[in-house]
């Protein structure tokens, strides 16, 4: 059975800021919360931090998990209210069908592999691939290009995102002139409501590890159910351990239904 957490976390709390400021910290913070994992269990995660003095963090996991040590470091223990919510997720797995429309949100990591990045990182280690086929995995670093990223592989992910009724894009995600799609790609009902880079080092290496991310918000019309259930069990992109890839479903605002 696989369940979907909501847990708060207190901002104003040292510990609060630490997770909230290094995924890594929060990722080793999500893994002390779920007492059994089995070979290949994939655990999924993302901080939703659109009001500074309520964040959330939300988690996708196998088995029931226990969050009681993020409470008790970075919340509120004593405090009135519900600290954390753990809910069944069969019930919306069961509601997937072709043409079912929701609203959706996703926290990713945008990246191309090329053989001729633009900007390499001089201290960047290569992977075991890369030194073999000698390509690079590289962010897409503006805004049009992470949406362009995201709308490309919709249909791998069992879903269509339809055209916006607005009549054109939003100030900065417009198709850039390089763009193959720019002359054919309609406005989509999707935003990047949030962009962001951050830096930070694995235990055991001063190797600095970069992470750049997009949040997209919009509208999907589900194709292929079997493959949205893989993607929202299993994750979209790369970057999964730390907070990239965990796809969530919403009922659509009455104004769209």
């Amino acid at each position: 059975m696989t369940y979907l957490s909501r847990v708060r976390i207190n901002p104003l709390r040292a510990a609060g800021r630490n997770l909230l400021a290094n995924p890594r910290a929060l990722h080793g913070a999500v893994l002390a919360g779920i007492p059994d994992t089995a070979p290949g269990d994939r655990i999924l995660w993302r901080l939703d931090a659109d009001h500074p003095r309520r964040p959330v963090l939300l988690v996708l996991t196998p088995s029931k998990p226990d969050w009681t040590h993020i409470v008790e470091q970075a919340g509120w223990p004593d405090a009135e209210g519900e600290h954390y919510a753990i809910r069944d997720y069969s019930p919306l797995l069961a509601q997937l069908a072709i043409g079912r429309e929701f609203a959706f949100r996703l926290k990713a990591s945008p990246v191309q592999n090329t053989s001729t990045p633009d900007k390499a990182n001089p201290n960047r280690t290569k992977t075991a691939a890369e030194l073999h086929h000698r390509s690079y995995r590289m962010p897409h670093r503006t805004a049009a290009q992470q949406l362009t990223w995201l709308l490309d592989r919709t249909t791998r992910w069992g879903f269509t995102i339809p055209e916006a009724r607005t009549d054109s894009p939003a100030p900065g995600l417009e198709p850039s002139s390089s763009d193959t799609t720019a002359d054919t790609q309609p406005a989509r009902e999707v935003r990047i409501t949030d962009r962001n880079r951050s830096t930070f080092t694995k235990p055991g290496t001063r190797t600095p590890v970069t992470l750049t991310t997009a949040t997209f918000e919009g509208h999907l019309r589900i194709t292929d159910p079997g493959l949205l259930q893989a993607a929202l069990l299993g994750g979209i992109g790369p970057s999964k351990a730390y907070g990239c890839g965990l796809l969530t479903l919403a009922p659509l605002p009455s104004g769209h239904r």
